[in-house]
């Protein structure tokens, strides 16, 4: 078969590469230097990335508590990559479950007030094998519209029925419930906890009590919630006082944890279910030892040592008000994420070429994630970010937004 550019005649509707070949969107911002995206980090200096010789200020980073720059986490993976090796080289199934699992997984069940955890290679994993397993032929999944990516691919993987109803809205949700009342199968009702662009709360006592009234179990993704909120950081169950009220939650490792991997809390009986049931997990090869190790670590200092969350929502509230002084509209946010709404996607596009120029790095965040007209700069300053840096993003935010007149 011939291979063709773009820009030759006659390409074959036939051939499956054709669509890729007629994709020149992101060759056509690369050449106008506007692509924001797979900037190669060199180095980073505490909250400083290196780019191609020049020094960033990073403020899209998922590193909330700031611990992947804590000389504990790091040297927690030394001893684990001495003893086991750089990799499992195998499925937990097979030969990849380590002691170093089975602690973290207990020691993290106990963190979250749940019988049992399982943990996953990924947080994208985790949702593919929860509900690939759980959710069987003619069952039911309720979807808040706007939930992360991951949980929507697993609901592709399952054999049950998917339901989306409009972000927030617990009546469109109960028109749903109400509309299936009548049937006799199993009902799931999914959300994250904090969602993932707008920083914004599911309402976790309404969906508990619709699901009571219905007879439906509730599942959490609490990625961006685990660790940072709540008064013990166990997330948007404990952030409002419903954690025995949860009937699953699900997570990563890459954000406050610092590390990589996903995890499973719940009865023990639905634990062991996914653990033997879903293909995600037992055909893909276990965590590798290091990241468990480090993880583990992780894991010890957000449950004893508060002052890093409490340290992390100063600088949040810090930073709100000070965008919010300006004239941006933070949408609301009441998590650890502080998106900017911009609008339209070539503004937004401007506007971060803009900001990256003084030295800020935050990215935009365009369609499929948001809808075409809410395209923003997502942002998420940590624990570790100083009352000067907070400062240098303010100011370049300000001049930005002036220059491209949203605000005065």
């Amino acid at each position: 078969m011939d291979t063709k550019t773009a820009t030759e005649p006659g390409l074959d509707p036939a051939d499956v590469f054709t669509k890729a070949f007629e994709y020149t969107r992101v060759n056509d911002l690369r050449q106008a230097g506007l692509f924001p995206f797979f900037q190669p980090l060199g180095a980073q200096f505490g909250n400083e990335v290196d780019i191609e010789g020049e020094r960033k200020l990073m403020v899209c980073s998922n590193d909330y508590l700031g611990l992947s720059q804590d000389r504990r986490v790091q040297q927690a993976g030394i001893p684990a990559l001495e003893e086991f090796g750089t990799s499992c080289t195998g499925s937990r199934f097979l030969n990849g479950t380590l002691s170093l699992h089975e602690e973290l997984e207990h020691d993290l069940a106990e963190f979250l007030h749940h019988d049992s955890a399982l943990t996953f290679s990924t947080g994208f994993l985790g949702s593919l094998s929860v509900l690939s397993a759980l959710v069987g032929r003619r069952e039911v999944m309720y979807f808040d519209r706007e939930n992360h990516a991951s949980l929507y691919d697993g609901a592709r993987l399952s054999w049950g029925e998917l339901r989306k109803f409009r972000h927030g809205d617990l009546d469109h949700l109960e028109f749903m419930l109400k509309r299936d009342a009548d049937k006799n199968v199993g009902k799931l009702i999914v959300t994250d906890g904090v969602f993932s662009m707008s920083g914004e709360l599911a309402d976790l006592p309404g969906i508990i009590e619709l699901a009571r009234k219905y007879g439906a179990r509730v599942l959490v993704d609490d990625a961006h919630a685990t660790g940072v909120m709540g008064p013990g950081g166990r997330g948007t169950p404990e952030h409002y006082g419903v954690e025995d009220e949860v009937d699953l939650i699900i997570g990563t490792f890459s954000k406050a944890f610092a590390s990589v991997g996903g995890f499973l809390a719940g009865p023990v009986d639905v634990v062991d279910w996914v653990k033997y049931m879903a293909r995600p997990f037992m055909f893909t090869a276990a965590l590798p030892p290091a990241q468990v190790a480090s993880t583990k670590k992780s894991l010890e200092i957000l449950a004893t040592e508060p002052e890093h969350r409490e340290r992390l929502w100063k600088r949040v509230a810090m930073f709100r008000e000070g965008l919010s002084g300006l004239g941006f509209d933070t949408m609301d946010s009441a998590g650890p994420i502080t998106p900017v709404l911009i609008g339209e996607v070539d503004d937004a596009i401007a506007f971060w070429k803009q900001i990256w120029d003084r030295g800020i790095f935050a990215l935009p965040t365009a369609p499929p994630a948001v809808p075409p007209n809410e395209c923003l700069i997502r942002m998420a300053v940590n624990a570790s970010h100083t009352r000067e840096e907070i400062d240098r993003v303010l100011s370049a935010f300000a001049d930005v937004g002036r220059n491209m007149g949203m605000i005065s």
